[in-house]
């Protein structure tokens, strides 16, 4: 593989942008090296500007799930577009795409739209503060909701401790209001309640994680969450920014049978541009502006072509059963053949998967939180990703990132990728 044309246009990149990126992760600063530059996209297939091509396995991290330049998300498009990029008005593009949402969905009863999944979970927060009229809120470590103040906190020590800002520009006053626990962990769950009476708005979790590489609740986690919350009078929000309309029509509520309270959704919903949106039940969301007191807004919120992306992607896989089932066999395949060639090459490793979202951390003990995620051999990724790269397999360029598999790949393309495991294998 050859990258002169890339690593010239970091260079100017890093001239004008803070790290030569507009998202930290594209930097390749966990595997080291400079990030590739995409050209162009088209179905299962990524293509860089000096002309390689790579087997997409991030799909732009997760909206395009039926694949790049999907026929029918840019026909609908390209049909929207002659009539204008925004207007600052309502436009009945909303509706429909609320109305196909809301019918896929369990139990929502409306949604709001919103530009990317960071506002979305951001303005979910609010609006469980303001509908219970409480402050604190408890979120896991390592499930990443965006960037605003309120989630960019860390742990700290003891079993009730509130959290510190991880990021300059986050104050100890917004910290204090979040509480951080265990992924998968009920018992210090249990404890923060006991410690906070009636002081927790609403409790903020992906029902599958995927920053800390895909990691899938345990047996009546969700379940347990669930009663604790309704015990307490605390709303429960699920972020399914990544899960929602990935692992099934109604994501992970579906999947699990687990009805939260606030939904946020992002990627899938937008179809490739740039859309969260949040959904609740008409008593929470009627607190909202202009009916209700909390107050939320957006100038390009509900913009017409991210309408229409997203409806035509929604629509794709609502009358397409099929390609939940596809993407499913798909992900099973390949991690049945990645675990048999990982072993024969004795090589410590845990893969977690759940639908068509997957990870590999190279350690010998299982990963089931934010702690044991942070065992894994990151010399041994470094080697794996570069690796795997050269072969052109286009993974997350970080261990604490979930693959995202998309329906255009195929079965050849999977076993290409296995082929290229078995090579990289042999320098790990």
């Amino acid at each position: 593989m050859i990258y002169k044309r890339s690593s010239e246009l970091y260079k100017e990149a890093k001239k004008v942008i803070p790290g030569g990126v507009n998202s930290p992760v594209r930097a390749f600063k966990a595997v080291g090296g400079s990030p590739i530059f995409a050209s162009m996209a088209k179905g299962a297939y990524l293509y860089d500007e000096d002309g390689n091509r790579y087997i997409d396995y991030i799909s732009s991290w997760g909206p395009m799930i039926l694949g790049h330049a999907h026929p029918k998300v840019l026909k609908s498009i390209t049909k929207v577009v002659k009539n204008g990029t925004s207007f600052g008005m309502p436009t009945e593009l909303e509706t429909k795409l609320a109305k196909l949402a809301l019918s896929m969905v369990p139990k929502m009863d409306k949604i709001r739209f919103v530009n990317s999944g960071t506002e979305a979970c951001m303005s979910a927060i609010r609006l469980a503060r303001g509908f219970t009229k409480r402050d604190k809120i408890i979120k896991f470590s390592g499930c990443y909701h965006g960037h605003s103040d309120s989630f960019l906190i860390e742990a700290g020590s003891g079993v009730i401790t509130f959290g510190e800002p991880n990021s300059p520009g986050v104050t100890k006053g917004t910290a204090k209001d979040t509480i951080i626990a265990p992924y998968n962990d009920i018992s210090y769950l249990k404890s923060i309640f006991k410690e906070n009476v009636n002081q927790i708005a609403a409790v903020i979790i992906e029902p599958v994680a995927g920053n800390m590489g895909c990691i899938v609740p345990n047996p009546g986690f969700l379940e347990t969450l669930r009663e604790i919350c309704d015990l307490n009078n605390s709303l429960l929000i699920f972020d399914e920014v990544m899960t929602g309309f990935r692992l099934s029509k109604g994501g992970a509520q579906q999947i699990f049978e687990i009805n939260a309270d606030i939904v946020t959704y992002g990627k899938v919903i937008g179809g490739g541009l740039p859309v969260g949106a949040f959904a609740s039940r008409n008593e929470i969301m009627d607190e909202l502006s202009p009916i209700g007191k909390v107050y939320q807004a957006g100038t390009l919120s509900g913009n017409p072509l991210a309408m229409t992306a997203g409806y035509a992607t929604l629509n794709e896989l609502n009358n397409n059963s099929d390609i939940y089932t596809s993407l499913n066999e798909k992900r099973e395949y390949l991690e049945i053949e990645m675990k048999k060639i990982l072993k024969d090459n004795k090589v410590d490793f845990q893969i977690n998967s759940c639908g068509s979202m997957i990870s590999l951390h190279f350690c010998s003990s299982p990963v089931v939180d934010f702690n044991s995620s942070l065992k894994g051999n990151n010399n041994f990724f470094k080697k794996y990703f570069h690796g795997m790269l050269k072969e052109g397999i286009y993974l997350p360029p970080s261990p604490f990132e979930s693959y995202f598999l998309n329906n255009a790949l195929s079965f050849n393309d999977i076993d290409f990728t296995l082929n290229a495991l078995k090579k990289v294998c042999k320098s790990l």
